[in-house]
């Protein structure tokens, strides 16, 4: 049963769609719960049957800080969006954003089918006044910090102002997860000169100078831009942005096997790996996919985080902690008022 005891700031976590099942899932709560002091309410939902004995087994089941809400189904990797949707009411991803939706919850965590999540939660939860598309931000490595990826692929096409959302979208998220109070934005292309690019890219530019102080609009970048210091939020379309996204963790993995390979090569390079040890892991700390643990699908009337749905239980706890400061902040508020006076202004352009 769920009650109203701090409902509004509640993580409600799908722990069944990933594909290291619910024991991973509790795994995390268990490293969450322990490593965050303040943070808000959990509830897993997901079959009783199978949760409560792994509870028991972490040492959960008398947490007063954790409850669960059983759900009878659960929607797999290979089931199509929107069938799913329509069959499995009683699923884990289903029930979840149905509690957010009816403002028992603040945020979901699911590592579930990427298209049904998406699906699901425009559905149920709509776009928020304005907004056409919602778009996923992701945080990825750069030099000297990092930068949020948006639209690391919600929407393979997308139109101009679409991407000036995404702008506003990356914007606020960059200030929460970041601390980046004016984060700068480059629009994602294959050249800084002007007129570069296609269509999509030279229109967006255009309309991203003149809207004027929502965002701190850098200008155009290009790929080798990208992990330089160079901008806070990256902007391009979800065709882009999920090839970007998925080489850049592809590249981390190899280039970690790569170096391991190496450094195991003889006795002499094993022993300088031992005396680099520290700098190795801080490294490793520095890149690893698992810090931010998942994307929000930003721009809903409500807050969804999508972690991958290999996600380990490390990376499921920072995903937890992820939604956690995005209740903390609540952003909505903020981007309703932005997006409106973005398309006010998008709109005068038009008729200029």
């Amino acid at each position: 049963m769920v009650t109203n005891s701090g409902a509004a700031g509640r993580i409600v976590i799908d722990a069944m769609g990933g594909d290291l099942g619910p024991s991973e899932v509790v795994a995390a709560v268990k490293l969450a719960l322990h490593q965050y002091g303040s943070l808000n309410p959990l509830m897993l939902v997901g079959n009783e049957e199978q949760l409560l004995p792994l509870m028991r087994e972490a040492g959960l089941h008398c947490s007063s800080r954790l409850s669960v809400l059983h759900a009878s189904e659960v929607i797999t990797m290979e089931d199509k969006p929107l069938n799913a949707l329509k069959r499995k009411k009683d699923s884990s991803m289903v029930r979840a954003i149905e509690l957010v939706k009816n403002r028992e919850a603040g945020v979901v965590v699911s590592c579930g089918n990427t298209g049904a999540l998406m699906a699901c939660g425009t559905l149920r939860l709509r776009p928020m006044e304005g907004i056409a598309r919602p778009a996923l931000a992701a945080i990825c490595p750069r030099e000297g910090g990092h930068f949020v990826l948006i639209d690391a692929g919600a929407n393979p096409e997308a139109k101009p102002e679409h991407l000036v959302h995404n702008a506003i979208l990356g914007s606020h998220y960059c200030r929460v997860m970041l601390g980046v109070k004016a984060p700068r934005v480059g629009l994602m292309t294959i050249g800084t000169e002007e007129g570069k690019g296609n269509a999509l890219s030279t229109e967006t530019n255009e309309l991203l100078k003149r809207v004027g102080d929502l965002i701190n609009y850098a200008g155009p970048i290009e790929g080798f831009q990208v992990f330089a210091e160079h901008v806070d939020v990256v902007v391009c379309d979800g065709f882009v942005g999920n090839i970007m996204l998925k080489s850049w963790e592809s590249l981390v993995k190899f280039f970690s096997n790569l170096l391991r390979q190496e450094l195991q090569a003889n006795p002499m390079r094993a022993t300088g790996a031992l005396l680099s040890k520290g700098a190795f892991k801080a490294l490793k700390e520095r890149i690893n996919p698992e810090r931010y643990g998942g994307a929000p699908l930003l721009g809903l009337n409500g807050n969804i985080l999508k972690a991958h749905g290999s996600s380990n239980r490390r990376s499921i706890k920072s995903a937890i902690f992820a939604a956690n400061e995005m209740v903390k902040a609540d952003m909505n508020q903020r981007i309703e008022a932005d997006i409106a006076r973005a398309n006010e202004l998008l709109g005068q352009i038009i008729l200029s």
